[in-house]
């Protein structure tokens, strides 16, 4: 049976990123994001709805994550959906559908109030976040003269993409 699991989603983050280590010191970051729906009713009036998405990021790209990102800032992330069953303490089945993150983006500039970003004014611009996600045009650094231009660094693989995570 042929199946596809991809979800791509923008919004605000509604914490700070929780970077916390697996047993094997990959590190992780959880994060929670805001997405709003507006629409217009049959009687005019603007209506809005607000989803909140847990997400999930391993390796390098949860570092970045942490480092640069904050509660109120926007993202832009494209992963997998995949959904959590556990038993509570008190013995009530409890469920909820998480992203893991594969793609993101930082949306916004670092002079936008809660608008994400989170752009090192002072490192070079070759580094910038924005050129991190996957989704900004990439480009390597203009060669000097005799030296062999770089490839440009990519978030886009998982190293843990195609595993099942034991928790």
């Amino acid at each position: 049976m042929a199946s596809y699991n991809k979800i791509i989603l923008m919004g605000n983050l509604t914490r700070d990123p929780q970077l916390s280590y697996l047993p094997s010191n990959t590190p992780v970051v959880e994060i929670g994001l805001a997405v709003n729906h507006k629409w217009r009713s049959q009687d005019g009036q603007t209506r809005e709805s607000v989803c909140f998405i847990d997400c999930r990021a391993y390796g390098k790209q949860g570092e970045t994550i942490n480092q640069y990102m904050r509660k109120g800032q926007s993202m832009l992330v494209e992963g997998r959906l995949d959904f959590d069953q556990w038993e509570a303490q008190d013995g009530s089945k409890r469920s909820k559908h998480r992203v893991f993150i594969e793609k993101f983006t930082f949306v916004g500039g670092p002079q936008q109030q809660g608008g994400g970003g989170g752009y090192n004014q002072g490192a070079p611009a070759n580094q910038a976040p924005q050129q991190q996600g996957g989704y900004a045009p990439q480009q390597a650094p203009m060669p000097q003269q005799g030296q062999a231009p770089q490839p440009p660094s990519s978030y886009d693989d998982n190293p843990m993409a195609g595993e099942d995570i034991p928790f």
